[in-house]
């Protein structure tokens, strides 16, 4: 897509705006949910979910992608078709499933260049794989350059029965699950060439509103005087963190990133990129309208006319904008404060230091290029786990030099990372595995006897230190990055190989589908691809580019 058509777009965009009036759209995921074995096609369409026309890739044909339910102890068999036309925007993709830990299925993480080659054009690829142990809110989203961001993004929840906190709540189903997202008007091929990109609007279940843009629908979240509902909030963004409140209602913290958590009462609630929280409300307020707030990061964001909002209406309340007045918070919450609910405690010897393996990561950026202890994360052409199975095992086989950081099996790992320069904090995720936050990012205390247990943590501002620990317990090749797609495209990653020597044996069985994906990717055309002309349109933007 060129510039012209996006200029057409924005024309249509500004007929558009005349024609909506003021009105919310009480949201559901029901009609559209699928089950855990499911075909999944990605394909572009011309959406306008803040009411600006553009071209999107998506999940299912929607925005955010359908909700994707299973319960504790379901198997997977989630087959990827890529149906994906437009030339604008890339047309290979790949699907991460974030927080499953993928225990023997490496290959099926999701993950281009590292656990497999990007799935191409009019091909598919079959996601099989199981999650017996693991219950709670998680998402799925591309794992391809900076495709999530051009709208390939949706939640995924898998259910537990014998839930042990489900006597706090009365509703945990479709109309619960709230999903928060930046949005973008021009294509995230153009934007990944950019420095200090920043979002147009903030999408609430897929509606939102722009300055400046047309009044727009908002999402409505409904509920019923006196009913207690677990709210799902899932951060599916690709830059800013959100701060989230309800006005004149508490919330009650029980999960972050899939992991129960001992019950915490607040008033509101900073999700970053990737990380997710279940909440209880407790519908025992006049019966109104309230705004439920998301502020991004972004410098200057506010809530006027409805910018960064959704609404929480009573059953019994008219059917209008909400009237409501945003208090100060007195009960934020404090990550320092989240405690798991059920074996606490970080694994090895609860002192600074003492770990078996111990990292220290440093991260810098220049001229908004990012490096990990000096070097540029590169994607290599030949996936990681390619490389292994081929024989590779020593950091210097698999890739260039610092980029990837082999781990021996079974060991306790501390790595502390320290970010300087611009863009902190970042919302920091491993693959593979859930991690204790011993010290969270801007604390001076640690924490061994009980931290907060998760998969996405801030690295804190600038200058500050976070350290996590783990067990490597799962062979195979993780990413560990940042889950701002813009800094993780421009280098802000690395690769952690466990066990290498493992890893064949420990994968529960190779698909010639897997086999298949590398020759075919590496076979296509750059007009196969897509997004042929990225850098030239960004430089008819701008002239803050990063190198191309």
């Amino acid at each position: 897509m060129n510039f012209s058509i996006l200029i057409i777009f924005a024309l249509l965009a500004t007929t558009y705006a005349a024609s909506v009036v003021s009105r919310s759209h009480s949201y559901t995921l029901a009609s559209r949910a699928l089950r855990s074995a499911t075909n999944l096609t990605i394909s572009n369409k011309i959406i306008a979910p803040d009411g600006f026309l553009r071209s999107a890739t998506l999940a299912g044909a929607t925005f955010p992608g359908p909700l994707i339910q299973a319960t504790k102890g379901d198997h997977f068999a989630i087959n990827v078709v890529n149906k994906l036309d437009d030339d604008s925007m890339f047309k290979s993709t790949s699907v991460h499933w974030h927080g499953l830990f993928q225990n023997g299925t490496n290959h099926m993480d999701g993950v281009s260049f590292v656990t497999q080659c990007p799935i191409a054009q009019n091909d598919s690829f079959l996601h099989s794989f199981d999650v017996p142990k693991q219950a709670g809110t998680y998402w799925y989203h591309s794992h391809y350059s900076t495709q999530q961001c051009d709208g390939l993004r949706g939640p995924l929840v898998i259910y537990d029965a014998n839930d042990p906190l489900s006597y706090l709540y009365d509703v945990d189903d479709e109309t619960t699950v709230i999903t928060i997202a930046d949005w973008y008007h021009i294509v995230a091929p153009v934007l990944r060439h950019i420095i200090g990109v920043k979002a147009n609007s903030t999408l609430i279940n897929g509606l939102g509103r722009y300055t400046g843009g047309p009044k727009s629908e908002v999402t409505a979240i409904n509920v019923e005087y006196g009913k207690r509902y677990r709210l799902r909030f899932v951060g599916m963004s690709c830059d800013p963190s959100f701060n989230v409140s309800i006005d004149g209602h508490n919330l009650t913290v029980i999960e972050a990133d899939g992991i129960l958590t001992e019950p915490l009462l607040v008033d509101s609630l900073q999700i970053f990129a990737g990380q997710r929280y279940s909440v209880v409300l407790t519908a025992d307020k006049l019966v109104d309208n309230y705004w439920l707030r998301a502020l991004p990061s972004t410098i200057n964001s506010t809530f006027l006319g409805g910018l960064n909002s959704a609404i929480l209406r009573y059953k019994g309340a008219l059917a209008e904008d909400p009237t409501t007045n945003q208090t100060k918070s007195i009960m934020p919450m404090l990550e320092t404060n989240l405690h798991p609910l059920s074996n606490p405690g970080a694994p090895g010897i609860p002192e600074y230091g003492k770990a078996d393996i111990n990292l220290n990561l440093v991260v810098n950026n220049t001229g908004g290029v990012f490096s990990v202890n000096g070097a540029v994360y590169n994607p290599p052409t030949v996936p990681v786990l390619l490389q292994i199975l081929s024989g590779a095992q020593e950091a210097t086989d698999l890739m260039p030099d610092g980029n990837v950081i082999v781990l021996a099996a079974n060991k306790v790992v501390e790595l502390t990372m320290v970010t300087n320069g611009f863009g902190a904090p970042h919302p920091i995720h491993l693959h593979g595995h859930a991690f204790d936050v011993v010290q969270s990012g801007g604390n001076s205390f640690f924490n061994y006897l009980n931290p907060v247990r998760r998969d996405v943590v801030s690295s804190g501002a600038e200058g500050q230190q976070m350290v996590m620990r783990w067990v490597t317990d799962n062979s195979g090749p993780w990413f560990l990055h940042c889950h701002i797609d813009w800094h993780l495209d421009a280098g802000f990653a690395i690769v952690i190989a466990e066990s290498p020597s493992d890893t064949r044996k420990h994968l529960k069985g190779l698909p010639t589908a897997w086999d298949d994906l590398c020759p075919i990717y590496n076979s296509l055309t750059p007009s196969q691809l897509g997004a042929v002309n990225s850098y030239e349109e960004a430089a008819n933007i701008t002239t803050l580019l990063l190198p191309n």
